[in-house]
Formats: C-alpha cells, structure tokens, sequence
C-alpha cells in the first residue's frame, strides 16, 4: 500500500503529460524579478495549461519593442528641406549642404546621399493623385533676353570712348559723366537676371559692389595716378586722354565690358552641365570628379575669350594691350561673381575688400612717403615698379585674390548642393 501512496504525492509530470495543480507545488515559490521584468499578469489570465484549448499560442510578452527608422529621424530633422524637394536631386544636395557624405549614408544602410535622398523623396507624404511638382521651365526667349543684356555694356562703353575722342573741354566731360552711368547701369541690368544673377536675394551683399567699382576704377586710372605719384605728380586732374600726366587706360574698360557677354556663357555652360552630371552622378566623389574639370575648363575659355578681346581693343584705341593686370582682374571678377551666383558670398567679399584694401595702401604709401622721415614707407612700392613697372601693384593684387578664389571655387563649386536649383531665366 505504501507504493499506491506515494501516487498521491505531487511530482513533476512524466514524459509529455501537462502539469497539474498538484505539480505546482514544485514549482519555486519566489521569482527572480531581475530576469521577469514584466508585471505579473491577474490571476485569472493564468490557467492551467490542461484547461487550454488544443493548439493555443501562448501570446507574447507584453515587453514592447519598438523598430529604429533612422531615416524617418533624418527626415524629421530635415523636414523643410523635404517638402519643399521637387526632385530627389535637391533632398541630396541639401544633405551634403549639412554635412551628409557617403559614409555617413552608409549608417543609414544606403551606398551613397543620392541613394538616401532617393528614399526620403519617395517616402514624402504626398496625396496619391496630385503630382509632383516639376521645376519651371526656361521660358523661350529668356535665353535671348539675357544674352543681349550682356552685350549691352560693351555697346554703350564703345559708344562712349568713341565720344570722348570726338569731344573736347567741357563736352568730353558731360560725355564721360553719361556714358560711366550708362554703362553702370547697363553692368546692373545683365546682373539682375540671366546666369550671372543670384538665386537668392538675401545672400547679396552691397560692400562687393563698392569693392568691384574700386577695382574698375584702378584699371583705368591706378597705374597712371601710381607712376605719377613716384616722379612727383600728379600736377593735374586726368583729362581723358592716354597722353596727359595722369593718363586715362581705356583698353581694359572696353574689353571687360564685353566681357559679360563670354562670362554669362561661361556661367550658363557651368549650370547647364553641372546639373546634367548631378542627375548622371552616383555619389558626391563622383560628381565632384567630373564637376571639376568642367569649372576649370569653363574658366580657361574665358581667360581665353578676354584675351581675344584685349588683342581687338589695343589696337583699336591705339593702346598697349595691358595683358597681365586686365586678365587677373578679369579672372578676379568671374570668380567672384560664380561665387556669388551659386550662394558663397563671404569668401568674395573678403577677397574683393582685400584686393581694393592693398591698391589703396600701395598708393597711400606713396604719398605717405613725402613726408619727412617717412621715406621708407615707399620702398617696397618703389622696388616692385622699378622691376617691372607700375602694373605690378594690379598684377599681384587681383593675381592674388583670384589664385585664392579659384582654390575655393574648386571646393565650393564641385559640391552637389552648389547646383541643386535650376538656374534663373530672365
């Protein structure tokens, strides 16, 4: 009979047999709280397994796991920039404008920033019928309208130099104070719209055209007034012509002036292909690769264009082409200006201040110079043009400021987020 009790007693179930009440007792009374950190369920959500229906699922633990989406957290970061996207070109640009590069892309599980704008421009909450919104086309004669725009300041600059050779005395001064307004004014208009106009407003800065009006206004008396300055004069003011004591230099007015025609080609050439190989590109490396080239390809064919210009204007005002100071400030100004168009206005101004800022001094010294025991304030000026002549101080000058632009221009100029708008029509 001692072995029918010991049935009695409660045990573990043999075999596959459920546990019962009785086995329970076996079970340890106490719980380990730091491996069951959920609460314990009410008593009647614990039945016996015996009682279960045949083939019930235990249901989960009531421990909530929520799935990381690091791209949506981009996306919320970078909300504005999403919506207002019309293509997955601009969400990429406008990452690598923040300092997303392809490794970072990587973290996010995708090859390189397109293929991350990609996701985030499909994953754009939009309705399902509306489309998206397409880029403005060019109007059909904004081309045109920009293009005699540019021509325009050559135009009125020859029309006023042709004036000035044929007035004297009082007539050649109202025909000077005309024509510089008009071509001022001309210069203003091929600025205001077409490829050498900036996209955005709010980034223009009025001190880079006080800076430019000084590096104009040196070219075409800084050298005169310069080797004046170091035999004693000037004794008077400049009359206009290249034969008086403070001469007047005409060929590079007249050769910048048709210059913007060339320069607002060379920016559309820019535009045009570099949105081309960001459409083409599959990565920022790749896209600053075949960018690059193409920046220092457009801006050796308009140092090659000015120069055609300059071989045409000497002969033509019967002047000396001045080569070396008119090509550095050419290259000076475009670079300049290509900054600004694409949206890097600081480095432009700083650079344009720069340049003015050490004309100025190189003629400050000079005077300077006059005064007694000061005559050591000259000799560096004195030294550089008794080796090469007074259009050294130009030279160097704008040679200096436009070497430094274009080492930023290949940085700034090859980023995807430089060329993420389409370029402005008239």
């Amino acid at each position: 009979m001692s072995d029918l009790g010991e049935l009695d007693r409660p045990g573990p179930p043999a075999g596959a047999a459920a546990w019962d009440e009785r086995s329970q007792e076996w079970l340890p009374e106490t719980t380990n709280t730091e491996e069951q950190p959920a609460p314990v369920a009410p008593p009647e959500l614990h039945e016996p397994s015996a009682e279960r229906a045949p083939g019930h699922t235990p249901p989960p633990t009531t421990t909530r796991r929520t799935a990381a989406d690091p791209v949506k957290a981009l996306m919320h970061r970078h909300r504005e920039l999403c919506e207002r996207a019309v293509d997955p070109l601009e969400i990429a640009a406008g990452l690598e404008a923040h300092g997303v590069t392809d490794r970072t892309a990587a973290r996010f599980r995708h090859r390189d920033v397109f293929s991350l704008a990609e996701e985030m421009y499909a994953r754009i909450p939009r309705d399902g019928d509306t489309p998206t919104p397409l880029a403005p086309p060019e109007p059909p004669g904004s081309r045109a309208g920009w293009a005699l725009r540019a021509l325009l300041p050559g135009t009125l600059c020859t029309a006023t130099l042709a004036g000035l050779h044929l007035t004297h005395g009082r007539a050649r001064l109202a025909v000077a104070a005309v024509g510089i307004l008009a071509v001022a004014l001309a210069v203003r208009a091929a600025l205001a719209r077409g490829p050498l106009s900036t996209r955005r407003p709010a980034t223009h800065r009025p001190g880079s055209s006080t800076w430019t009006y000084w590096l104009l206004a040196y070219a075409l008396l800084g050298d005169g007034l310069l080797r004046a300055a170091l035999t004693g004069g000037p004794d008077s003011l400049p009359d206009g012509t290249p034969d008086s004591p403070w001469p007047l230099v005409t060929t590079p007015a007249l050769a910048l002036t048709w210059a913007c025609a060339p320069a607002a080609w060379s920016a559309h050439l820019l535009a045009a292909r570099a949105r081309r190989k960001l459409t083409a590109s599959r990565g920022l490396e790749d896209f600053a690769a075949s960018v690059r080239p193409l920046l220092l390809g457009t801006f050796t064919l308009f140092l090659a264009t000015l120069a055609a210009l300059l071989a045409v204007s000497g002969p033509t005002l019967n002047e000396p082409p001045p080569y070396a100071q008119t090509l550095t400030l050419g290259a000076l100004l475009l670079l300049a200006r290509l900054l600004t168009v694409h949206g890097f206005t600081h480095a432009p101004v700083v650079i344009l201040r720069a340049t003015a800022a050490a004309q100025a001094t190189a003629l400050a010294t000079v005077f300077a110079a006059r005064l007694p025991g000061c005559d050591a304030l000259a000799a560096p000026v004195r030294t550089l043009t008794t080796l090469w002549g007074p259009t050294t101080i130009q030279t160097l000058t704008c040679g200096t400021g436009a070497l430094i632009l274009l080492i930023h221009a290949t940085r700034t100029l090859t980023r995807a987020s430089a060329h993420a708008q389409p370029e402005r029509g008239c």
